[in-house]
C-alpha cells in the first residue's frame, strides 16, 4: 500500500513517516521537493541505523496525492483550506484528517469550523468522490518520532465510508500498539478532535508530557 503524507515535511508528518515507513511505501510530501527529500534522507538514514526496512519517497504535496492509495492531511487547521485549494486527484483517494481545530490562550480551547469539526470541513472542501476518515487526532508528535517507545495508545476513527474505515484501522493496528476503535460517522470527528486540547490541558495542568488515551 502507498501512502501519502501531505505536510509530511513537519512535525507531525515526519514522525509518521518514520514510523510508517517500514510498513508501507510512503510519499512524503511538500511544497518544496527538495525539503521533503532531505527529510527522507534523515528517515532512511535514522532507520538504517536501526537495522529496520524503510521505503520512503520525497515528492510534492501534488506528487503524493497522485501517487499514493491513503493521503495522510498532516497540516495544521490554519493552513488546511489554502493548502488544499492549490490540490486536486482526491477522487476515489482514502483521505485520513489528523487535524485538530484549537487555539491557546491561557489554555488550550477547541474552536471548530462552521462545519463542526475540521473532517467535515475537508469533506465539504474536497470532491464527493474523496473518501475521508479523521484518525490519529490524539497522537502527540513527540511521541510519533520517539521511535524506541511502543506506543499503547488507542485511535479513534470516524468516517462515512465502512471500507475507508476499515482500512485506515488496519493501518492504524500495524503501528506500534496502537489499537484502532470505530467511533462512528465522521459527524462524531468533533467530540474526537476535541479531545487533543483536552490532553493538552491535562498534561499541562498535571505537569505530564504527551498525555494519550486508552479504551479499556
Amino acid at each position: 500500500m502507498k501512502i501519502g503524507i501531505v505536510g509530511g515535511t513537519g512535525d507531525i508528518g515526519e514522525g509518521m513517516a518514520l514510523r510508517l515507513s517500514p510498513l508501507f511505501d510512503v510519499m512524503v510530501g511538500s511544497r518544496e521537493p527538495e525539503k521533503a527529500e532531505a527529510t527522507c534522507t534523515m528517515g532512511r538514514d535514522v532507520m538504517k541505523k536501526r537495522g529496520g526496512p524503510c521505503s520512503l519517497t520525497g515528492v510534492t504535496n501534488q506528487g503524493a496525492i497522485d501517487a499514493a492509495d491513503v493521503v495522510i492531511l498532516a497540516i495544521p487547521f490554519k493552513h488546511v483550506a489554502g493548502t488544499l485549494s492549490t490540490l486536486h486527484g482526491f477522487e476515489n483517494k482514502i483521505v485520513v484528517s489528523p487535524v485538530n481545530p484549537m487555539e491557546k490562550t491561557d489554555h488550550f480551547i477547541f474552536v471548530p469550523p462552521k462545519e463542526g469539526s475540521a473532517a467535515l470541513m475537508i469533506q465539504k472542501i474536497l470532491p464527493k468522490e474523496a473518501r475521508i476518515c479523521s484518525a490519529f487526532n490524539t497522537i502527540a508528535a513527540n511521541k510519533w518520532k520517539a521511535l524506541d517507545e511502543e506506543l499503547n495508545y488507542s485511535v479513534p476513527v470516524t468516517g462515512d465510508d465502512a471500507e475507508a474505515k476499515k482500512t485506515v484501522m488496519e493501518i492504524v493496528n500495524r503501528v506500534s500498539r496502537f489499537r484502532a476503535f470505530d467511533a462512528g460517522p465522521l459527524a462524531s470527528s468533533c467530540m474526537v478532535e476535541s479531545l487533543t486540547p483536552l490532553l493538552l490541558n491535562i498534561a499541562r495542568y498535571n505537569k505530564m508530557r504527551d498525555v494519550g488515551i486508552q479504551f479499556i
